[in-house]
């Protein structure tokens, strides 16, 4: 178990493990999820986290075909601009490796955003906190849970 899946345990959220043998050769992540899992792209979330002017961590969760537009993540949360977070910003307010990084159970709890096109599903798949693990849940739930806006964040 992750600290993810401990988390919705927890809070009694119903969820499903899937479970896939990882590449480490494999140059995207989420598209490998989804190809391995035989889930069309548009399900599968990505879990990135971004450093806003402000040196605010936050989290954004968007489909893993789709490309992070910097400037919607900045203006969701107020803030001028916005860019990738470093590798090791990632790993000590997460927990997470990259790669493997869950909106769920993370060390620091950090304000995130969904793209609006999770609503249009019954469920998604985002990362279970680990490579080659996802958990499919209501993205309703997910909102909940984590508190999150929802705003379109997409290219």
């Amino acid at each position: 178990m992750t600290p993810a899946t401990k988390l919705l345990k927890k809070q009694k959220i119903a969820f499903t493990v899937h479970e896939y043998s990882h590449d480490k050769n494999s140059e995207s992540y989420g598209l490998e999820a989804a190809e391995k899992l035989g889930v069309e792209h548009h399900l599968v979330f990505k879990t990135l986290v971004v450093a806003l002017d402000n040196s605010e961590l936050v989290v954004a969760i968007l489909p893993v075909a789709e490309k992070l537009s910097m400037k919607l993540v900045a203006k969701t949360f107020s803030a001028k601009k916005a860019q990738m977070a470093n590798t090791e910003d990632v790993l000590r307010s997460t927990g997470y490796v990259l790669g493997g990084v869950s909106p769920l159970g993370q060390k620091k709890r950090l304000k995130t955003v969904i793209n609006n096109s999770a609503f249009e599903a019954e469920t998604i798949f985002v990362s279970a906190g680990k490579r080659g693990l996802e958990v499919e849940l209501a993205p309703l739930e997910l909102q909940k849970l984590l508190q999150a806006k929802n705003n379109y964040i997409c290219q």
